[in-house]
């Protein structure tokens, strides 16, 4: 299984934590907020809108919460609240890079949360443009393994215009790049396969493994962002291996 499939486990467990909380459904409105109010309130012209209301089904958000947010995006809403979008870049303990992306209604209010986050954890903001290029942009779909083809999926996939697709024993990811997202949310679909996950994400372009004690004390530091109400989702360089998923499994 690839660093990436273990960071995708990790957080479909923490999501369903997260989901316990109360949290999941405020983030998921956000995204759909700033997704309709980027592209238009039709997911059908709007790809980003599309995925963010696909992210909001598999966690079972109900419709009318859905059809609250993009009114609210497009000027239907009752209440005057703004979100804006950001995303700060960071470095973590031992050199990782982080990407921390908010959607918020006090950008001041943010910025303090996640320069304290970062300091104490040992880690620091960093200027604009010194981390991101770290990162490339990349459509991704989890399949559970169970029940499905990893060959029909491999075809699928490719010819969808998929760049890669990774298969454990617990799912089957299908990457492309950010513009091939909805072809391959409506070949799955034509195929009758729901996806776990739809999303785009920030994947690291040179993952960096560290020892077991190192990688924990970055991911707590991941753990904090993501509790912060404004943090919508944190990227990192962190390559999760082997030994950090079995010493998981003991916790």
């Amino acid at each position: 299984m690839s660093g990436h499939s273990h960071w995708a486990t990790i957080r479909r467990k923490k999501g369903a934590a997260d989901a316990k909380r109360g949290q999941v459904f405020t983030r998921l409105a956000r995204e759909i907020v700033i997704a309709a109010r980027e592209g238009g309130g039709d997911p059908g012209t709007n790809y980003r809108l599309q995925y963010a209301i696909e992210q909001a089904r598999a966690q079972n958000m109900p419709k009318e919460n859905i059809e609250r947010a993009i009114k609210r995006a497009i000027g239907e809403g009752k209440d005057g609240v703004v979100f804006e979008e950001i995303t700060y870049e960071g470095i973590a303990p031992h050199g990782v890079a982080v990407l921390i992306s908010c959607v918020t209604d006090n950008r001041n209010r943010s910025l303090s949360e996640i320069r304290h986050a970062l300091s104490k954890a040992g880690g620091s903001l960093a200027a604009a443009g010194s981390v991101a290029w770290q990162f490339t942009r990349k459509a991704i779909f989890t399949i559970p393994a169970a029940g499905n083809d990893a060959d029909k999926l491999f075809e699928i996939g490719v010819e969808a215009g998929a760049d890669d697709v990774d298969v454990s024993e617990e799912s089957i990811e299908i990457v492309g790049p950010v513009e091939s997202f909805k072809s391959i949310l409506d070949a799955l679909h034509a195929a009758n396969i729901k996806p776990e996950e739809a999303e785009l994400q920030y994947l690291p372009n040179n993952p960096q493994e560290l020892n077991v004690e190192d990688t924990l004390q970055v991911m707590r530091l991941i753990e904090t962002l993501e509790d912060l109400d404004d943090v919508q989702n944190v990227y990192s360089t962190l390559s999760i291996t082997e030994a950090v998923m079995a010493k998981l499994e003991e916790e």
